[in-house]
Formats: C-alpha cells, structure tokens, sequence
C-alpha cells in the first residue's frame, strides 16, 4: 500500500527541472490518475479505531516548510496549537515535485515521530490518498484523525469521497467549505478559522523589488499550482486595461509569479503587451517579503473564479492595502463592500475538465467592467481609498484573530476529549 519512498525522494530531487519543462496541468492529471486508481482501496483500510495507545497530544500533519499559502495555512494552525497550550508535534509532509521548502521558522517543532492520539492531517482531499499510501495506515490506527481541509467549490468530486472514511471528522476555515462537504457526510464538519498575521519589514520596500516610488501600483499574483482558470488572471489584465488605457503614465500593473516557468512569464508578456509600467515578479520570496511586497503596491486584485479561504486577500487587508476582489466563495466571510471592493458576478458552468474541477461544476465570472471601474476609484479617489484602506484592516483583525481562533479550537479540542472518554 505504501508508495515508493524512493519514487518520492527522486520526485524532489527533480523538482526544479520537472516544474521547469513540465507544465502544472500535466503534473496534476499524474496527481489525479494516481488518486483514482487507488480510491477502492480505502474502502478497504479498517482503520483500528480510536484507543488510548497513545497519550493525550495533536499531530500536526502538513507541508509545514512550503512557500505557498497551504503551507502558510499549515504554519498558521501550528502557531494557534501553540497560544492554545496544547502538546502538539509537527510532521511534514508533501507530494513532489510540490512547492520550495525553506520555510523553517517552525523547524523547532517538526519531527518524523507521532507520539500523540489525535492526528490533524492539513493536506487537502486532492492528496489525501497519496498521503495515506505513503505514509501507511498505522499512522490513522488508534487515533482519533481530523482532516483539515480547503476547497473552492460548491460540487465536490466524487473520486475524493472515499478519503472521508479515512477521517473522524473533518475542519475547514470557512463556512463555505464546511457547507459544501456537508452534502456528502454525515461526520462531523466543523468551521476553524485560521488567525491572520502579516508581519512585515521596512527593509523590503519598492526599491528592493524593483519598482518605481512614483507610480500607483496594483498587484495580482497567481501560481502555476493554483490552476490558472480559477486565480482568473485574464479578467484582472482586461480590467487594468479598460481602467486606463495604454496612455497613463502614472499607473502600473505587478504580476507577482509563484513556481513560474517560461510559459507563465510569455503569456503575461503577451496579454500585457503595449501597456506601460508592467513588472513581473518571478523571485521565490520569503512570507515576509510576500508581504512587505502587498503593503508597498497601492491595491491588491483578486478577480479568481473561487477561493477556499483567500489567505493572501485577508492579509493584503490587514496591512491595509486596498483589496478589489471576486464576491463569491470563502473570501467574503472576512470581506464586505465597506472593507473591501467586492465585484460582482455571473455564475458559469466549467466547460470541460480542469484538474481536480470537472466539467459541469460551477464557479463565478467577475463583472470586468465592476472591477476596472473600482480600480479607477481607488486611483482618483483618496478618501475612498482612505477608507476601504481602514476599513479592511479593522475588519480582519477584528474577526480573523489569534484569540478568536485559538477559542474556537480549544473548545472544539476539549469536546472532542469528553467524547473519547
């Protein structure tokens, strides 16, 4: 049942070269053939029941050390497991070729032993099999094991229902998420919002990434990872365009690239060309300088097609950095018209599949013309600017905070002790 360590660690050892000259749409449909091909066995498992094998502790399970928004999601519930005093481990865990590993500021914590008796598994439905394939079962037997899941639809594919049956209940960050998942089990599905800390630093201002004091910058930033047809970038370049035109000198657009290949950097080239003040970021940058890179621009842009959470919209928020971004999914529990310019949109049926999103399945169409004309607002309109600035900032500190958080999965921990007693 287990999958080749020695599979894995050359997986990782290509990693730079496949991300490289493999596209992300041809390394996921590996992802997902593997996933569907195993789905039977899980039905198979008879995972040993919960016991007191192990004493009374989390398990913390997640790529701890990546430098993207699951691993920063992964970090964020370590840091609320710490203010909640509860005795956890770390275990980091990934499926090559995935994301830089050089995070290391949890590194005190992480460790290949799980002594605990509840099992925290933040790794997503879309590889949850392959971590029970490499990991093995004596992982789950005799503890009590919650998923902690992301995902950015209301339909949820059906070759992933089998990795419930892996797990006693399932978390999310989000109403959202926890009211899809809801259609398709009867377990227990609770919502556990992360905590939301930027830190920032003065030393990583617009000078040392290159761009310019003297121009109004909006930010968009995708990865090849995230699935280019749901981060949307295609609406945000259209509406830059429709705002202004190829003529003003005073504004520019940041594409801030993650794991990018040459094909990401030619595509953004070419749906810019002609414009002024364009400026690709393509540099693996640490947390800190993601978001001292969002506080330096002037307007942060999502238009995506669906969001699980929205970490860096809500981040962008805190810092006070003016949000435009899609109303719809996960992103509008932390988001509302007076904190950030939510636009509007039309629902749309996915056309043919998209790696994990199937054809049929449904997400949002972001009114172009609605965002172009809050770009241009956020521009000429200081006040208004002033105050979605304010606003968005009040509004994530005040419901996105590390007491709350850390209330919530305290409470949740100690009912889930009282049942196992």
């Amino acid at each position: 049942m287990g999958l080749s360590k020695l599979a894995l660690d050359t997986a990782e050892k290509l990693r730079p070269v496949l991300l490289k000259i493999v596209p992300q749409s041809v390394l996921s449909s590996v992802k997902e053939s593997i996933v569907r091909r195993n789905t039977d066995r899980l039905k198979n498992a008879n995972i040993i029941p919960y016991d007191r094998t192990y004493r009374e502790g989390i398990n913390l399970i997640g790529n701890i050390r990546a430098e993207t928004g699951l691993g920063q999601s992964t970090r964020l519930i370590a840091d609320i497991l710490e203010a909640s005093g509860e005795e956890y481990v770390l275990h980091d865990f990934f499926v090559p070729p995935g994301p830089s590993m050089n995070d290391h500021t949890h590194d005190d914590k992480i460790t290949d032993e799980l002594p605990y008796d509840i099992n925290i598994f933040h790794i997503n439905a879309s590889e949850f099999t392959l971590a029970f394939m490499n990991m093995g079962q004596n992982v789950w037997d005799h503890r009590y094991n919650i998923a902690y899941w992301l995902w950015e639809l209301e339909e949820f594919p059906e070759e992933w229902l089998g990795c419930i049956d892996l797990v006693d209940e399932i978390w999310t960050p989000a109403d959202f998420i926890t009211n899809t998942l809801k259609k398709y089990t009867d377990k227990p599905v609770m919502t556990l919002p992360y905590c939301v800390e930027a830190p920032v630093s003065e030393e990583f201002d617009r000078a040392y990434f290159g761009l310019p004091d003297d121009k109004f910058l909006f930010l968009m930033m995708f990865a090849s990872g995230s699935i280019m047809e749901r981060k949307n970038p295609d609406s945000v370049f259209e509406a830059y365009k429709r705002a202004f035109g190829t003529d003003n000198d005073n504004v520019g657009i940041v594409v801030k690239i993650n794991e990018y290949s040459d094909e990401d950097i030619t595509y953004v080239r070419k749906a810019l060309s002609g414009y002024r003040n364009v400026y690709i970021l393509s540099d693996t940058l640490t947390k800190v300088q993601v978001n001292s890179l969002i506080k330096a621009v002037d307007v942060f842009v999502s238009l995506h097609r669906a969001e699980g959470f929205g970490l860096v919209l809500a981040e962008a928020m805190l810092n006070g950095t003016p949000t435009i971004a899609t109303n719809w999914s996960a992103n509008t529990e932390f988001a509302c018209s007076e904190a950030a310019c939510m636009v509007g949109y039309k629902m749309i049926e996915i056309e043919k599949d998209i790696p994990p999103y199937k054809k049929g399945y449904h997400w949002a169409d972001a009114d172009v013309d609605e965002a172009a004309g809050f770009m241009e607002r956020l521009y000429s309109d200081r006040d208004f600017y002033d105050s979605i600035a304010e606003n968005g900032a009040r509004y994530v500190r005040e419901s996105l905070n590390m007491e709350r958080s850390t209330k919530i999965v305290k409470e949740r921990v100690e009912n889930i002790r009282r049942k196992l007693c």
